[in-house]
C-alpha cells in the first residue's frame, strides 16, 4: 500500500523546516508519494519536486489557498498543479496582499493583550515576510512563557473572539476552485472538521463547492480525531468526493500525528490518486 501525504507546509509559509527538509523528513517516515502545499504560495514546489525525485519518491505539486466563506476561513488545496500557471501566480499573489497589515493589527491587539513587540517576535520565526502569520505568532508567544504549546495559543489569544484575532477577507471560493482548476489542478477541502459549521451549512458548502467543480475532501488528516476520519469517510460517499489524506505538517513535534503516525484511508473511500499511477 502506498504511504500518501498530500498536505505539508514549509518555511515558505508557516512551517519550520525548508522544502527539500521537510522532503527528507517525509522520506524518513516511509511516505512514498509526497506534496508540498504552501500556504498561497508556490515558489517552493520547484525545490521540493527536486528533493523527493532525489530521495524516490513520488512528488506532487500543490498548494493550499486561504477564502473566505459564510463569514469563516476555510482552506482549499490545490494538488497535480501547473505552478507556473498565471491565473494561479496572480490569484495567488492577490490573495498574499494585506497580510503585513494584518500582522499588524494582531501586535497591537497582543500589546494591549500584555504582550508586547510581538510583530518583531513573530518576525525572528519568519522566512518569508509576505506570508507572517498566526501560527509565527504563536510560536513567539510559546518562546515567552506564557503558554506551554501552540494549540494553547491558539484557545487563549488567536482564535475567532480572543484578544489577538484579527478577521482578515480573503478571496471566494469560487475564486480559488478556479485558479486551481486553470492550472490543471484538482481542488480539496482542506480538514473540514475543523471549521465551525452546522450540519446544514457544511452541507451548503460541500454542494457549491462540487458545483464549481472542486473534487475532494481530506478524510484522515493531522487536524481530524479518529471518529471524523470515518464521518469524513461517509461525507466523502455521500457527496461523491474522492478522499485525501495529508498530516497538514508544520514541524516535528508541533501537530497531534507526524508522517509516520497517520493512518491509511479508510478501506470504503476512493482515494484521490486512484488513477495518478
Amino acid at each position: 500500500m502506498l504511504k500518501v501525504d498530500l498536505h505539508c507546509h514549509s518555511t515558505i509559509s508557516d512551517g519550520v523546516l525548508k522544502p527539500a527538509e521537510v522532503a527528507a523528513h517525509a522520506h524518513r517516515a516511509g511516505v512514498d508519494v509526497w506534496a508540498l502545499t504552501d500556504h498561497d504560495e508556490i515558489s517552493g514546489v520547484a525545490t521540493a519536486r527536486q528533493a523527493a525525485l532525489a530521495l524516490g519518491m513520488q512528488f506532487v505539486a500543490g498548494v493550499e489557498i486561504s477564502i473566505t466563506w459564510a463569514g469563516q476561513t476555510v482552506h482549499i488545496v490545490g494538488l497535480q498543479i501547473d505552478e507556473t500557471h498565471p491565473a494561479l501566480v496572480q490569484g495567488l499573489q492577490q490573495t498574499r496582499s494585506g497580510r503585513d497589515a494584518r500582522a499588524r493589527e494582531i501586535s497591537r491587539q497582543l500589546a494591549l493583550a500584555g504582550i508586547p513587540d510581538a510583530y518583531e517576535g513573530a518576525l525572528k520565526y519568519v522566512a518569508n515576510p509576505d506570508l507572517m502569520s498566526r501560527t509565527h505568532f504563536a510560536r513567539y508567544i510559546v518562546e515567552t512563557g506564557r503558554c506551554a504549546n501552540i494549540p494553547e495559543v491558539f484557545k487563549k489569544y488567536l482564535s475567532e473572539g480572543k484578544p489577538g484575532y484579527v478577521e482578515h477577507r480573503w478571496g471566494t471560493l469560487a475564486e480559488a476552485v478556479g485558479w486551481i482548476r486553470a492550472a490543471g489542478g484538482l481542488a480539496v477541502i482542506a480538514h473540514p472538521g475543523r471549521y465551525r459549521f452546522s450540519d446544514t451549512a457544511q452541507g451548503v458548502l460541500f454542494d457549491e463547492f462540487k458545483q464549481l467543480g472542486g473534487v475532494a475532501i481530506e478524510v484522515v488528516t493531522g487536524s481530524h480525531t479518529p471518529d471524523q476520519y470515518a464521518e469524513y469517510a461517509r461525507l466523502a460517499n455521500d457527496y461523491g468526493f474522492l478522499a485525501s489524506r495529508g498530516t497538514d505538517f508544520h514541524a516535528p513535534g508541533e501537530a497531534r500525528v507526524d508522517f509516520a503516525l497517520l493512518p491509511p484511508l479508510p478501506a470504503n473511500v476512493k482515494p484521490i490518486w486512484h488513477d495518478w499511477f
